[in-house]
């Protein structure tokens, strides 16, 4: 066995030595955070709350990139979900229109969206860090100005954070679908999530569901037609074809060429004295 006083330990690679792509692993000390100048770990201290949750942090690796992006633009772009008010306006640096999405994934779909229709501020919610950081990358890449990222819970970012009337619309696409049927307690779309929904969106805004489990696309479709803030933009009710700003995702085309059934609902919010019987 090696005597570690005689034999020095080889020097750490700094962070400019890691190449595109490469997962970044070290060791930290007790209580250090993973990412000094990043998202935190529980922001809300969330786990005290006692309430079924419709999420599940994942562990996985992140990239040199990724995590170049979290040190880098959190502070700028980021927005750690702490049950503090946030101002909009100030979080964006504008006025303009502001749409909720919540899980974007690896962020792909989220920066193509951005792009596409650059007068409207995206709020992206996730808790899954390699997303978190490949978002800010692919905003920082392409010059995107009108998008935050937001770590944590959003049911605490809707019910705490943001006040009343202060969205225009609002995304979930390919929640989990928590298939299990002792599980579907936690699925997002549910009368209570859309009750708090729809006192932070204004009347007119849209909500945009996509899912590809079958089940649960039937679950939405109930629970949205049923719910007298929201109203079908479908002519006669049912599903929507899927609109031309929703982006083809990479992993959405491989399940459609398996032969997988992808549903869009698009339910706008109304008055509750403008409301369509249904």
């Amino acid at each position: 066995m090696s005597d570690s006083l005689s034999t020095p330990e080889p020097p750490r690679p700094a962070p400019g030595d890691h190449h595109p792509g490469e997962s970044v692993r070290r060791t930290r000390a007790k209580g250090e955070p993973r990412f000094p100048d990043g998202p935190r770990a529980d922001p809300a201290g969330s786990h005290f709350e006692r309430r079924i949750r419709s999420f599940q942090p994942r562990r996985s690796r992140v990239t040199a990139g990724q995590a170049d992006a979290l040190q880098r633009l959190w502070a700028k772009w980021g927005l750690d979900i702490d049950g503090h008010a946030v101002d909009l306006a100030d979080l964006f640096g504008n006025d303009r229109p502001v749409v909720l999405e919540i899980g974007f994934g690896m962020g792909e779909a989220t920066a193509q969206m951005a792009a596409a229709d650059p007068g409207t501020n995206i709020l992206a919610v996730d808790v899954h860090t390699p997303g978190q950081g490949n978002l800010l990358n692919l905003a920082d890449r392409t010059g995107l100005e009108n998008v935050r990222v937001a770590n944590g819970d959003a049911i605490i970012l809707l019910r705490e954070m943001l006040p009343p009337d202060s969205l225009d619309g609002l995304r979930v696409y390919f929640p989990d679908p928590w298939p299990k049927k002792r599980h579907h307690k936690r699925r997002l779309i549910q009368p209570e999530f859309l009750d708090l929904a729809a006192t932070r969106l204004r009347p007119g805004a849209l909500v945009h569901c996509a899912t590809d489990w079958e089940p649960y696309a039937q679950q939405m479709l109930e629970v949205l037609t049923a719910h007298p803030a929201f109203a079908n933009t479908r002519a006669g009710g049912g599903f929507s074809p899927r609109p031309g700003f929703r982006p083809l995702t990479r992993f959405e085309g491989q399940g459609l060429d398996k032969g997988h059934v992808v549903n869009d609902l698009l339910f706008r919010r109304v008055q509750h004295e403008d409301r369509r019987d249904h």
